[in-house]
């Protein structure tokens, strides 16, 4: 799928309109080529009754503010001391991104306003180093940035916080748009950077619950890519205060943004605080997503071609493999029980979700089904994938007489001798 397609596109709407998105974008995208392209995709977004808010970092920024000034900047993310040498190159650095951002959004004919929405106090002394002007999110001004929300104005939070007194502090934009999804109750944070996502011991991770992120935090932080662990850590910080879906994509790529967004396979990293992925017993309304599911299947004459009454009759032995309530897999289980024999079959996955163990997750699920049935044997047919059955789900391969009768019959009929496999269930 193309990620302007429209069908695409229309499918998401349902869930995501009047939610809540948090885009996190780092300073270094923000100066890149792309950006323009990001907006346009905000603008998107926006299109689709979809709330945006735009948090931007300023690394890059106060780096080369600093080389130009010839100052060493006592801390560029904003999570170490900030001396107030540092802090004036953040304002400094702070101050013109926001505006280029606004000139950008006015450009794709998009309200926007740069907020105060951040209250912040100093971090204080942490192992005998004062931080200075270094602060830390206390609080987000939820009222404001909703009441923006709900005139269609996209707030733009720059990574700085305000305290009571009217000091200013550096903060992390890491934190604070973790911060702001929390308070506004995000559905879904954004962080864009120049990476292709996350990566652990040099392996980018494509998706991953949140869990499971946390345990290789605590085994081993600098396993993480220097420049993707602060995403890391803040990715399980946002899950564990309740947002849902935590995305990590890299904003060189032209319409990353909605392919990230508007598919399931995405472009960067998805970390998720549920198990977004299920199957469940297909519905009527699920037969025209399985006839476009096989096929391609039934092109490449790796799947019999099925007419839809003949789905619909047999409805009751079809399952659906579903991302975030997106059908990405199908399979059948066609139960034979005089002869306590089921045969596996349709077993198809999108080419987009390959060589992500779906497909031996359906098998899995399917001879669990078989056993709960009672039957003692699973049957499959195969003219292309039988190694497929044999290595990944144990098979063996079988003759025609092992089919039932009834089942024997079609297959002499079909002429795709297809081999027969054969798995014992008890």
């Amino acid at each position: 799928m193309k990620p302007t397609d429209l069908r695409g596109i229309l499918q998401y709407i349902p869930q995501f309109r009047e939610r809540t998105f948090i885009i996190s974008v780092d300073g270094a995208i923000v100066t890149s080529e792309n950006f323009a392209n990001i907006l346009l995709d905000i603008a998107v977004l926006r299109s689709l009754n979809i709330r945006v808010v735009l948090v931007h970092g300023a690394a890059a920024q106060i780096k080369a503010l600093a080389e130009e000034q010839k100052i060493a900047p006592s801390n560029l993310d904003g999570s170490g001391v900030t001396d107030a040498a540092t802090l004036k190159l953040a304002l400094t650095a702070a101050n013109r991104l926001t505006h280029e951002i606004l000139e950008g959004l006015s450009a794709s004919d998009l309200r926007a306003a740069c907020t105060n929405a951040i209250i912040a106090h100093p971090m204080g002394i942490i192992q005998g180093a004062n931080r200075l002007f270094t602060g830390k999110v206390e609080r987000v001004d939820v009222e404001l940035l909703q009441t923006l929300l709900a005139q269609g104005v996209i707030p733009v939070i720059p990574p700085l916080g305000f305290d009571g007194d009217g000091k200013t502090y550096r903060v992390n934009s890491d934190g604070v748009a973790v911060a702001v999804a929390e308070a506004l109750k995000a559905i879904k944070l954004i962080f864009i950077t120049t990476t292709d996502g996350l990566y652990y011991q040099a392996r980018l991770i494509r998706q991953m619950l949140v869990g499971d992120l946390i345990t290789l935090l605590e085994k081993g932080k600098w396993e993480f890519s220097s420049e993707t662990h602060s995403k890391a850590q803040h990715a399980a910080a946002a899950c564990r205060a309740g947002v849902q879906r935590v995305h990590i994509i890299n904003g060189q790529v032209d319409e990353g943004l909605l392919a990230e967004v508007f598919s399931n396979e995405g472009i960067g990293t998805l970390i998720y605080a549920n198990e977004y992925q299920q199957i469940r017993p297909a519905k009527k309304k699920d037969v025209r997503a399985i006839q476009l599911l096989t096929q391609k299947g039934v092109e490449t004459d790796e799947l019999v071609k099925r007419t839809r009454a003949s789905i619909e009759k047999h409805l009751g032995d079809y399952y659906i493999f579903e991302i975030d309530k997106n059908p990405v897999a199908c399979v059948a289980l066609h139960a034979h029980p005089e002869q306590s024999k089921g045969e596996l079959a349709c077993l198809f996955v999108n080419p987009s979700h390959e060589n992500q163990g779906i497909g031996r997750k359906l098998i899995q699920f399917v001879e669990s089904k078989a056993r709960e049935m009672g039957l003692n044997e699973l049957l499959t047919l195969s003219t292309q994938a039988f190694t497929y059955f044999q290595s990944k789900g144990g098979f063996a391969e079988g003759t025609r007489e092992d089919l039932p009768p009834s089942r024997r019959e079609k297959y002499d009929q079909s002429g795709r001798n297809s081999k027969v496999l054969v798995k014992k269930l008890k």
